[in-house]
């Protein structure tokens, strides 16, 4: 069996100018849809996750592996949505991400996140607009967001140094 960087290397594809000119966008759906490398990123990502209350996953892929890191860890999982996605009332985040201005949104209602500590996890992180934004809606509801992880970090972009201080784990880089 080969190391779970090397799956993820071999399986994802490099989309170039999508969304927009300019863009090398990394797709990873086929490396979640080979089923040794879903599980070996699902484990992966369990381990970083291991004490963690509640698991936040970021729209959209973010959703497929917090839900299986949950799963595997029994906890609760969150689903950090697009911005218009949920029905009002909701709590919203806005962050600059490679290309453009986005939203994030939780529902205000209905889940108490007072005290909880949370992990976040992504598919990718490229410039951590979108990680940072997690956090900052995650903690301006009284969570403690303790760590995010990602399958893969786009070194290049930096964004690293934009969710510093908190710790991020990354499966593979590129």
């Amino acid at each position: 069996m080969s190391s779970v960087p090397a799956m993820i290397t071999a399986l994802a594809r490099t989309v170039p100018d999508f969304p927009e000119p300019g863009v090398l966008f990394r797709d990873l759906t086929p490396v979640f849809a080979d089923r040794d490398a879903l599980a070996a990123i699902t484990d992966g990502l369990a381990d970083v996750a291991s004490g963690a209350d509640l698991v936040a996953g970021i729209d959209s892929r973010g959703f497929l592996l917090a839900a299986a890191v949950a799963t595997r860890l029994r906890t609760g999982v969150l689903a950090i949505r697009k911005g218009g996605k949920l029905p009002p009332p909701v709590l919203s985040e806005d962050y600059q991400r490679e290309y453009g201005a986005a939203t994030i949104e939780i529902p205000a209602d209905g889940i108490e996140l007072v005290g909880l500590r949370v992990v976040v996890i992504d598919d990718v992180l490229a410039t951590g607009g979108s990680v940072a934004a997690a956090q900052r809606l995650l903690e301006r509801v009284g969570a403690d967001v303790t760590a995010a992880a990602v399958v893969m970090e786009l070194e290049a972009l930096g964004g690293r140094d934009a969710i510093a201080p908190l710790p991020l784990h990354s499966l593979s880089r590129a």
